[in-house]
This record gives structure tokens, C-alpha cells and sequence, in this order.
């Protein structure tokens, strides 16, 4: 989702602090400036192009928000807003641990699609001053105080949203669990908007790599191990930088291509979350960025961070395994060294 190209059209706050009882709904849209929209903007282009956000479709006969939107209407968004918003109210005070928010709701407009987000602002407590005048009123006094409803700030990633596009109802969901009936239970999606939920492109790519690794680690000893899960690490790396993603399959016989027997087992693994074909393509930067380099850790430790491209040549790396099993890394060609403090 392209931040540039959000255009706001309706905004709406609703205070749910479930620490004073009920909620405050508004009963007027919040006039906003270009600040504001561009806060705005930046949490939703962050939720619609990040890969912490899953898709998910409602469970249409369950869902009492998918009936209030099934017929939306722009002239009905107060009403709809109040309506969603103290649905969400009634579950978080019945569940303490959910954390007090304001929500906002946003009727926005990206490209030729049309969408309705639901930002769930968790307060965050902070230090602001206060001026306070003297009792005898001739003069001020400056008081430091504790100020428990801050909203998140434009670069603080959200941990409760979703954004719906209006034509079919599909959501992009991020969310946390909290305590239920004493059970972590991912409270947004499953009591709120009660919908069903596939896997984050993070989540799918973190199974997989932990599934390589869990692999490598039963079928080699500690120094093929080592050699075995860097060049994994780069097979993925290449994949996306050059394709975009993977199909997991595909990704098994390029990783396990002399040991069909780990081949096997790894897709035994893939088959209990049901993703042997799936296919994997993380769009944000920070999910890319942790496979554009090697990160090294010694039993000495150093920790060594090679960039990928200089870990492929062999003009600027070498990695050599002495015959008592120890393994020696040289870096070559260094053309200037710099200490930093």
C-alpha cells in the first residue's frame, strides 16, 4: 500500500478507556490538518504493505461487525463507527489485560479501492509538564506529572488494527494476544472482528527458517552445521532479491539438493502448517534486511557481520576448518580499517 496514495476522507476518534467505566463516543468527525493525515497515513501504509499484518475473511454468520458493514454507507459512518467501536468497548472491559485505546476509525481511499481502518491506539504513559497557578495567584508553578493517554507516535508500530476493503470485506489484521478466561487468546480477531486468519508472510518465513535450521541441526555435525545453515541463509536471500520470494517447495530442493533424506523431513515439517507449495513474498524492508547479511558469533565472543554480497566472493571472505575442527574465518583485501568508539 502506497502512502502517497491515501486519500483520507472521514476520520472519527472514540476514547475506550475501560478504566473509567464506559465509553466516550464521538458524536462528530475529528477536523484534522495535513499533520494528522499524514500520521494517519503512515499507520496505514505500514499495516497495508507490512508483513506482520495477516489476511483474514469474517465468518459471516458470527461476525457482528461484518453485518454492520455489509451495508455501509458513507453517510452512515458516525453511526457505524459508534457502533464498532463499542462492540470493542463491551470486550475489553470484560477482559482487564486488554490495554485502554482510542480508536480511530478511518474511511480512506488508496488507488481504485475504497477502505474502512480500525487503529487501535493503546495509551502509552509518559512524562509532560503542567503550569498550575500559586494559591495566593500571584504567579505559576511548573509540575512535572505522569500522563497515561499518550497515543503512539507515527514511527511506533501499532499492536491492534485492521484495514477493510469495502468491496468484499477482506481485512489485513495485526494484533497481540492477550489474557481471555486466563488463556492468551489473539482477543482482535477472534472475539472482536471474528474472523479467520492465515499466516503473516513474517510468520510463514520465520517456520520456514526455523524448520531449515531444526533440519541442518539433526542431520550434521557442529561444523557442517555452521557452513551448511550460511549458505541456506543466502539460497533465501537470493530468492527474494531475485525472484521476489519463494515457493517453498522449490526453495527445499535448491537448500537440500545432496541430501534428499533432510528434503524429506523438512517437508514433513512444512506439511503439518500445510505450506509445501506454499508461496512466500515478504514486502517490507525489515523482514528483507535480516537476510542481506551474515551475522557470526563466536564461542570466543566476537560477532562478525558480513554483508551477503562480500560473504559470496571469495576475494573478500574465506572460511577454512583446521584439521583439529576449529574454523578459522579470513577476511581479505582490506583496503581501510576503522575503530569507532
Amino acid at each position: 500500500m502506497n502512502k502517497e496514495e491515501i486519500r483520507i476522507k472521514h476520520v472519527i476518534v472514540h476514547i475506550l478507556d475501560s478504566t473509567i467505566g464506559m465509553p466516550v463516543l464521538s458524536d462528530a468527525e475529528l477536523e484534522y490538518g495535513s499533520e494528522v493525515a499524514e500520521f494517519l497515513r503512515e499507520h496505514i501504509a505500514r499495516i497495508g504493505s507490512g508483513d506482520d499484518a495477516k489476511e483474514c475473511r469474517f465468518y459471516r454468520e458470527e461476525s457482528e461487525v461484518y453485518r454492520i458493514l455489509d451495508t455501509y454507507a458513507d453517510e452512515d459512518f458516525i453511526a457505524v463507527s459508534k457502533e464498532i467501536a463499542s462492540l470493542l468497548y463491551e470486550i475489553m472491559r470484560a477482559n482487564v489485560d486488554i490495554p485502554p485505546a482510542d480508536l480511530m476509525v478511518v474511511r480512506f481511499k488508496e488507488g481504485e479501492d475504497e477502505y474502512l481502518a480500525l487503529l487501535k491506539m493503546n495509551y502509552k504513559a509518559h512524562y509532560t509538564h503542567r503550569t498550575m497557578a500559586l494559591a495566593d495567584g500571584e504567579g505559576n508553578s511548573n509540575e512535572i506529572i505522569r500522563h497515561k493517554s499518550i497515543l503512539p507516535s507515527e514511527s511506533q508500530r501499532l499492536t491492534e488494527a485492521a484495514i477493510i476493503r469495502l468491496d468484499d470485506l477482506a481485512l489485513r489484521v495485526i494484533e497481540k494476544k492477550y489474557e481471555v478466561n486466563g488463556e492468551k487468546t489473539d482477543y482482535f480477531s477472534f472475539l472482536f472482528l471474528k474472523c479467520s486468519a492465515h499466516l503473516s508472510p513474517k510468520s510463514k518465513l520465520s517456520i520456514v527458517s526455523r524448520a531449515v535450521e531444526s533440519i541442518q541441526k539433526e542431520g550434521f555435525d557442529e561444523t557442517e552445521r555452521f557452513e551448511k545453515q550460511m549458505r541456506a541463509k543466502s539460497i533465501i536471500q537470493e530468492e527474494i532479491e531475485e525472484n521476489g520470494g519463494f515457493v517453498v517447495e522449490e526453495l527445499a530442493e535448491r537448500i537440500f539438493e545432496e541430501q534428499p533424506e533432510l528434503k524429506v523431513a523438512f517437508q514433513d515439517k512444512m506439511e503439518k502448517y500445510n505450506m509445501v507449495k506454499e508461496e512466500i513474498q515478504p514486502q517490507s524492508e525489515n523482514t528483507v534486511r535480516r537476510y542481506q547479511s551474515q551475522h557470526l558469533y563466536t564461542d570466543t565472543g566476537i560477532e562478525i557481520k558480513i554483508p551477503m554480497e562480500q560473504y559470496k566472493d571469495p576475494k573478500s571472505v574465506e572460511f577454512i576448518t583446521n584439521p583439529d575442527g576449529t574454523v578459522s574465518v579470513l577476511i581479505k583485501n582490506i583496503g581501510h580499517l576503522e575503530a569507532r568508539l
